[in-house]
């Protein structure tokens, strides 16, 4: 079995859409999905997500089964150097990396700082909705591999979130998100694939054939979009930096559909 797993493109956050690059982006991916033998399209229920799948669904004639769970993952906590609330992926990297927990898959969450949220209750949530997703296609859980029920060649593909895929990802991988959150890039649009491995019969695991694809930007001469990344430089002009007072990842507009608010 092959995982397709998408960000949206270029974000609105205050709109909670795309913007014009965002819909481009949508536009080219849906050209580059349109090609490949799709089993089930599954989607996040933010309008940025929904809005970067339009494209391919529409171009297919399809529908995609719309999971709360594939939602940004986006539990707040006290981040160390700052007052209030901030997303539990957004550290400053002088502050998570002193701690070893958040470079082991079974320990990250112990963290004093992740207990005063509800980041457990989340990340068990999400894998695990996306565990009994993966065993109605055929694949069953069992420790760190999968049981292959129904082996098969079928494509899936989920159209999330930066965060919520870096979850689904490390959950694959045995790998702790803050590493991915962290280390990893995945431009808007992006396409991250799996491909299930059965050495021996009937036991399975997931490998990583490319993470944060965007070939189909280049393809058509789009440079990618600087969403998910800090400035290069600090003193790049036009880049993100953590200090900047409107920064979107900071932003409880971002958040509206957060399930604590609802």
């Amino acid at each position: 079995m092959k995982l397709l797993i998408i960000r949206h493109g270029d974000p609105d956050y205050t709109a909670d859409s795309l913007t014009g690059k965002g819909r481009r982006e949508a536009q080219l991916l849906a050209e580059r999905l349109s090609g490949l033998d799709i089993r089930a399209f599954y989607v996040s229920p933010l309008g940025r997500a929904a809005d970067t799948a339009r494209p391919t669904l529409e171009k297919l004639g399809r529908h995609a089964v719309e999971c709360e769970w594939l939602r940004e993952f986006a539990p707040r906590i006290h981040r160390p150097d700052k007052e209030g609330e901030s997303i539990v992926w957004d550290w400053l990297p002088q502050d998570w990396t002193r701690h070893e927990n958040f470079y082991h898959y079974d320990r990250w969450l112990d963290s004093r700082v992740l207990q005063g949220g509800n980041v457990r209750e989340e990340y068990e949530w999400v894998t695990g909705e996306f565990d009994r997703l993966l065993a109605a296609h055929g694949y069953e859980r069992e420790g760190h591999l999968y049981r292959a029920v129904r082996p098969n060649n079928d494509t899936i593909a989920f159209f999330c979130h930066f965060g919520s895929g870096c979850v689904l990802t490390g959950h694959l991988l045995g790998i702790s998100p803050m590493v991915l959150w962290h280390g990893f890039c995945a431009a808007p649009s992006s396409v991250t694939s799996f491909v299930t491995e059965e050495r021996r019969e009937g036991i399975a695991c997931f490998r990583m054939t490319s993470y944060g694809d965007i070939s189909h930007l280049y393809a058509h001469g789009e440079a990618p979009a600087f969403a998910a990344r800090y400035c290069e430089c600090y003193g790049n002009e036009g880049e993100r930096r953590d200090d900047y007072p409107t920064d979107p990842w900071h932003s409880r507009d971002m958040l509206r559909n957060d399930k604590t608010e609802q």
